[in-house]
């Protein structure tokens, strides 16, 4: 290989393709292959996708010469199926968290019976009957797993699931799922009838006090011998992964806990058995400690058990438990002690024990009562949300309408309070520099939404302001305070409600207007536009600025809404997002979308998923323009939300044609030519012009260099650019008699437009999807009858050599459309020499000698390190000599050898 395709090659691998799946049977055919599968970082297909291909290919039923349906033979193929996914399990070290969130209970019910049975525990036997401490350690493990996951499973299946909305009706699909799910309710079914006896198991194995052994790939490899090689290696108390009695007590404690509390509904006594397990399970979690390698609990899940626990039982006397933030919380509520409930979310604010979740959930419930008819619990609501939004800020969160709503009507005392809870939220001696920076911004911003200027004296002179904010920015934040000429006083009038807010009289319809153009703060224009529809109910206040522009998609969604201010918020949100998208402020765009999407998620499904579209084209933006310029790969996460938009099939959602053009621009850069190629669902590549320009794109790169044969999809590219390149023909009869022909450029015979194409090809980076491209316009440029000078390109060997109908052809729009993109791409690299090349030779054939010199010479200096190194023959064209007689061309025709000049 060259240096120049040593290069080349370093180039176009630098991003890195996803690789093919390995296929299932391939572990059939290669021995050790599962083991090095399963060493890689992230091996495709996963761990447990491989179990469920093992144990279905396994299962499959058998047809006689009858024609009857058999049971699957237990044949030696079926036997190894069922040991590799054994193997699989044992390689997650039977994590039944792992297996549970992937496997469905009819797959994990037939792994575990396959443990069962090569542990050697009898078919048909009662594990209730069987005595634990007299079987090998390895089978006492296999019947405590399978007991565990019995008893797992019902907790499992009395919790409600959200219903998947079904798809379109597909028969094999619907019957494939109606069994599945018959499968898993008689499953079920035998689990909850031997309940009894599984719980007898697991309390029977708290008694055992040592240790056990979970089998290992090794110890199952061993299993697996004919009987006459086995040295009774696995019969042994030091066989396979050991599992300490610890670890044991602590899983088996913590899931009888879960099924006494489940069954607690029907007996309230069994509650103080989950207690008393629960307890027990955090006992034995203190003293195991991080050294665990088997035992996983969710230990915040332990500590709800433990708090829900402790409220059923009602115990006074446990201390322990009373002193909890969450027991402490409830009683407050329950007593209506609501001075120290606010007392707890303060100290909270500053130790951040309490989930964000948590504490949204107590504000709701005082909201309720509040509007019950208890007005003495709002001032309670406005300090829980004050600590709440507090608590937001300094976890870099966007802060909650409720807070704006309640902070309308700013006062002494709010601010005061306010104050009160920033300064006991942040220790300045010990926080970072971050959460300084994001308390500094929120008192900041505070700040210029006040218009009363002695509230805004209030928050300046305080300490931790004074403290937060250096000289300089103090003095410019009061001089804006101080500039402004009229000021809107929203504390006069009391607030109704949140869309009912009246206005100040001294306010100005025009200065409001003004702020609502300026502004990209969106609760800010949430406040404006409540205060001029407060005013006047008459404007719509969406078309007061011409530079805010939704697509027509969009916008007759938008304006459909009946509600004029949200409406006007709606479609402003929207507008304001776009325009800092064009500009490139995407961190405005996706606080202005994030909120829009907030909004609209409470009305419209529709409108909720035309802004999931934007914030996913808004998040490729924000990658191509930061890491991914940089070269980082994008996030497997956005990877995902790129194909599931593609795939895509929720009926009556405005889609902007650009969000598909830029996803499947976004998989080419990246090199997701497998799933262009190989994943995409055929539906979508015969209704999307551009995922059938990617496939074909994909799918020619992953063939090049190639051989002859294998160019089909090579020629499939040509006849598509081909005819998007071709005119559609008119005849017309003139006065004289005469028919002549009219052409139409731009028509409609290709999968899209000539310009269209362009765009798209202009949102590429990726060099060899660029080459190929480039490769193909050169050639398509090159069959036309009147050619001079060809054009040289890399692979253009590859397409076909001729076309049928020249006429039909536009190739005055090829010529610049090849100029177009050579020019696009030397933008991306102006190094490399084959893009050099074709420009040198677009100018040599127009004769434009001069430029096509300096190109030849730039082509020849990167390949050969500015003339240190012989330029390779191929450099210019196939031909050794043409280097020099290209420039030799180019100096002549410049007529610097007839007229040389003086130095």
């Amino acid at each position: 290989m060259s240096a120049e395709a040593a290069d080349r090659e370093a180039a176009t691998s630098s991003r890195p393709c996803t690789p093919p799946q390995t296929s299932w049977f391939e572990f059939l055919l290669e021995e050790d292959l599962l083991e090095q599968h399963l060493r890689k970082p992230s091996p495709d297909p996963p761990p447990v996708q491989l179990i469920v291909q093992f144990l279905e290919q396994a299962s499959k039923p058998s047809v006689n010469e009858q024609n009857q349906v058999q049971p699957p033979p237990d044949n030696k193929r079926n036997r190894i199926l069922k040991l590799l996914a054994l193997k699989v399990a044992a390689h997650l070290k039977w994590d039944l968290d792992v297996l549970e969130k992937s496997l469905s209970v009819p797959v994990l019910n037939m792994l575990l019976n396959e443990l069962l049975c090569i542990s050697k525990v009898p078919p048909g036997t009662k594990h209730v009957d069987v005595d634990l401490s007299s079987l090998p350690p390895t089978t006492a493990m296999a019947i405590l797993l399978y007991n565990r996951w019995a008893i797992r499973t019902i907790v499992k299946s009395s919790f409600p699931v959200k219903q998947v909305k079904p798809g379109p009706p597909q028969l094999n699909v619907m019957n494939q799922m109606q069994q599945e799910k018959e499968l898993t309710e008689n499953i079920l079914k035998v689990l909850k009838e031997q309940a009894a006896d599984s719980i007898l198991v697991l309390e029977g194995a708290l008694k055992l006090n040592k240790d056990l052994y979970v089998h290992t790939i090794r110890t199952l490899d061993l299993l697996a011998m004919e009987p006459g090689m086995v040295n009774g290696e696995t019969e042994s108390s030091t066989a396979g992964l050991k599992i300490s009695a610890e670890e044991i007590q602590c899983q088996v404690c913590y899931d009888l806990g879960a099924i006494y509390f489940q069954q607690g509904a029907t007996n309230a006594a069994l509650h103080e058995n989950a207690k008393e397990k629960f307890f027990k399970t955090k006992e034995l979690i203190a003293k195991i400690g991080s050294s665990s390698l088997h035992c996983t609990i969710d230990e915040k899940r332990l500590a709800g058990y433990c708090q829900a626990c402790g409220v059923l039982t009602s115990s006074d006397d446990d201390a322990s438990q009373q002193a909890t933030p969450y027991n402490q919380i409830h009683n407050c509520m329950k007593s209506g002690n609501y001075q120290d409930l606010v007392k707890i979310f303060l100290e909270d604010n500053l130790a951040l024990g309490l989930p964000v979740q948590f504490r949204q959930s107590v504000l709701r419930e005082l909201f309720q009562k509040a509007q019950q008819g208890n007005d003495a619990l709002d001032e309670v609501c406005f300090k829980i949300c004050v600590c709440n939004t507090v608590c937001d800020v300094l976890q870099g969160q966007i802060i909650d309408i409720q807070f704006c709503q309640l902070f309308l009507k700013p006062n002494k005392e709010k601010i005061d309070f306010l104050l009160e809870v920033c300064s006991r939220s942040i220790n300045l001696e010990t926080a970072s520099e971050s959460l300084k920076r994001k308390m500094a911004a929120f008192l900041k911003n505070l700040c210029l939404g006040l218009e009363d200027l002695q509230l805004v004296f209030m928050i300046s002179s305080h300490e931790l302001f004074i403290k937060l904010l250096k000289d300089d920015e103090r003095k410019l934040l009061v001089d804006q305070m101080r500039k402004r000429s009229l000021r809107i006083n929203l504390s006069t009038k009391p607030v109704t409600s949140f869309y009912d807010i009246p206005a100040s009289a001294s306010v100005n319809i025009g200065q409001l207007e003004h702020q609502l153009i300026l502004s990209v703060d969106p609760w800010r224009i949430r406040q404006i536009l409540i205060e001029l529809h407060g005013m006047t109910s008459e404007r719509q206040f969406w078309t007061i600025s011409n530079k805010w522009e939704v697509p027509n998609v969009y916008g007759n969604v938008i304006l459909g809404i009946k509600d004029n201010l949200t409406r006007d918020l709606v479609y402003i949100l929207m507008a304001k997002g776009l325009h800092c998208c064009a500009i490139k402020d995407f961190v405005h765009a996706k606080q202005l979308f994030a909120a829009c999407l907030e909004l609209v998620t409470e009305f419209s499904p529709k409108l909720r998923q035309v802004m999931l579209n934007e914030m996913l084209l808004l998040d490729i933006y924000t990658h191509e323009a930061g890491a991914g310029a940089a070269g980082e790969r994008p996030p497997s996460d956005l990877i995902s939300r790129v194909r599931g938009y593609l795939e895509m099939r929720v009926p009556d959602i405005p889609l902007r044609q650009v969000i598909a053009e830029e996803c499947v621009a976004f998989l080419l850069n990246w090199r997701e030519n497998e799933y262009l190629t190989m994943q995409v669902p055929l539906p979508l590549v015969q209704t999307n012009p551009y995922v059938k320009l990617g496939q074909l794109l994909a799918a020619t790169c992953k063939e090049l260099p190639g051989p002859k044969e294998s160019r089909r999809t090579a020629k499939d590219l040509w006849e598509v650019v081909v005819q998007i390149c071709s005119v559609s023909n008119q005849h017309k009869r003139g006065n004289d008699g005469r028919v002549s022909l009219i052409k139409h450029r731009e028509s409609t015979l290709g999968i899209m437009y000539r310009s269209e194409l362009l765009s798209f090809i202009k949102k590429l980076r990726e060099p060899l999807v660029l080459t190929t491209i480039l490769s193909l316009f050169v050639k398509l440029h090159n069959v036309r009858e009147d050619i001079v000078n060809d054009i040289t390109a890399e692979y253009i060997s590859i397409w076909p050599s001729s076309i049928p109908n020249l006429q039909s052809v536009d190739f005055e729009a090829v010529a610049v459309t090849v100029k177009e993109l050579v020019n696009y791409a030397l933008t991306i690299n102006s190094n490399n020499h084959f893009w050099l090349i074709i420009q040198a030779d677009i100018y040599f054939a127009t004769n434009q000698y001069s430029a096509a010199l300096h190109y030849y010479l730039q082509a020849g200096a990167v390949c050969s390190d500015f003339f240190n190194k012989m330029v390779p023959p191929d450099v210019f064209t196939d031909q050794v000599s043409y280097s020099v007689g290209v420039e030799f061309k180019c100096i002549s025709g410049m007529g610097w050898i007839q007229h040389s000049h003086p130095l």
